[in-house]
């Protein structure tokens, strides 16, 4: 037998005991390190929303990589609290940190309660997407105002000043991705569509209205007869060219409020169709109307100050769509024949319109349904094949869109035929949605669904 070297005792051989020992501290070890990744991975879930990377087609934080970008449709969220900068100087910075996390922690569970997903807070701002489409949106943002409301009330009991928000909603393709550098990088979202929600979000504080959504969010709506909208104005976004109509949702007005907006919706709209028009004698007394059923209606009040500037000034604050024609683009090409020719013939529709309005010869514009409706029904199921047999992504809301283009068409065709309305008007409102369309669609979408037809499918 080896007996070692001389001198040295033979190794212990580790008894039965204490062999279970050393595995239990290991499987201890193992559970508590598991628990301490679980823990970690639920801290980045608050940093990092899980729906975020879902969409980002990763399983956790650690497979997120710098680049990683997806396509989706979104409806985009940007909500603020007004007049925040004079209410947080008079508080603290401890203070201030206080009441932002006190007003978010009431806003952050009925935005996740409606599939809303918060990109980032800025300040006391909000960013949030939105994937189920817009009714999700809709319904969160009119649920945001609820909760507002019950959380000033516990303000007023605490002896605190109600604060008030604004919140701005628009729909479209937007890219989802990774930004940053080696050390540092965040989430974020690009595309036209924020920008135009942004837009959007500040325009509430110039209307005194708490809620605004774009034109391609009302297209997007499964419903609209659910909320209580109206049309407000034109928009134009620093950068383009093209405004797009944008809307008031009223539903969280005081009751009487509401009410007497549902009952002046139809003259509030026809006043700032003539105050666009520049025909300032048609839209005062139409908008004093308004303010005589509803004399808190701030929207309105605006535009009768904006007609006694512009009767005592010249000061027009429109787009000045009246005062020049479209003119085609070298970008505006899709690419695809069939579809570019068809544009064309739309612009062609629109310049005709606006020649037509600018000069109140209006009474045979009605001529323009026929072979609109002749080329909506000809172009439409065209598209909708080729987007079908090509497993286009945004096939769906696309065709959604050429519904409610069809619906709103159908609707203004069917109150020329009647003749009971101002026929300038009536053609003033189908020049609008001619002109979202072209705007939104004809040279967005289909330019999008054109290059997905020559480049393949995108991520």
């Amino acid at each position: 037998m080896n007996q070692g070297r001389k001198g040295q005792a033979p190794p212990d051989n580790p008894s039965q005991d204490s062999i279970q020992e050393i595995l239990h501290k290991v499987i201890i070890a193992h559970q508590q390190a598991l628990a301490l990744l679980q823990q970690t991975e639920t801290a980045y879930g608050r940093l990092v929303p899980h729906q975020l990377l879902n969409l980002l087609e990763a399983k956790s934080i650690v497979d997120v990589k710098l680049g990683d970008q997806v396509e989706r449709k979104m409806t985009i969220m940007f909500s603020d609290i007004r007049d925040f900068t004079p209410l947080s100087e008079s508080m603290t910075p401890a203070e201030n940190f206080e009441f932002i996390n006190s007003y978010l922690s009431q806003m952050e569970p009925v935005i996740s309660r409606h599939h809303g997903i918060i990109d980032k807070y800025i300040g006391d701002a909000i960013m949030a997407l939105f994937e189920k489409g817009a009714d999700e949106a809709v319904s969160g943002a009119i649920a945001m105002l609820e909760r507002l409301s019950y959380y000033n009330a516990g303000r007023e009991r605490a002896g605190y000043a109600p604060v008030q928000i604004g919140i701005g909603l628009n729909t479209g393709v937007v890219m989802i991705g990774t930004v940053g550098g080696i050390n540092r990088m965040d989430s974020t979202v690009i595309g036209d569509a924020v920008n135009l929600t942004a837009r959007l979000e500040e325009a509430t504080k110039t209307y005194h209205t708490p809620l605004i959504i774009s034109q391609n969010t009302l297209y997007d709506l499964y419903d609209p007869g659910k909320y209580d909208i109206r049309f407000l104005d034109r928009i134009r976004v620093k950068g383009k060219s093209q405004p797009l109509s944008v809307y008031e949702v009223f539903d969280n007005n005081p009751e009487e409020l509401r009410n007497s907006k549902r009952q002046s919706l139809a003259i509030f709209e026809k006043a700032v169709a003539y105050y666009h028009m520049r025909d300032i004698a048609q839209a005062v007394p139409l908008l004093k109307r308004c303010i005589e059923i509803a004399p808190d209606d701030y929207p309105a009040l605006i535009y009768l100050e904006r007609c006694h500037e512009f009767q005592t000034s010249g000061q027009h604050l429109g787009t000045g769509e009246l005062q020049s024609d479209l003119s085609w683009k070298e970008e505006q090409h899709t690419g695809l024949p069939e579809i570019d020719n068809a544009n064309r013939i739309l612009m062609y529709h629109i310049n005709s319109l606006t020649t037509a309005i600018a000069q109140n010869e209006c009474r045979d514009f009605a001529a323009i349904f026929p072979p609109l409706h002749q080329h909506a029904q000809h172009l439409f199921p065209r598209e909708e094949q080729l987007m079908l047999e090509h497993n286009y992504p945004f096939a769906e809301g696309h065709i959604q869109e050429h519904r409610r283009f069809v619906e709103h068409f159908s609707e203004l065709e069917k109150k020329a035929s009647q003749h009971t309305e101002d026929p300038r008007y009536l053609a003033f409102r189908t020049e609008l949605l001619l002109l979202d369309w072209f705007a939104s669609h004809a040279t967005k979408a289909d330019r999008h669904f054109a290059r997905f037809m020559q480049n393949g499918k995108p991520r």
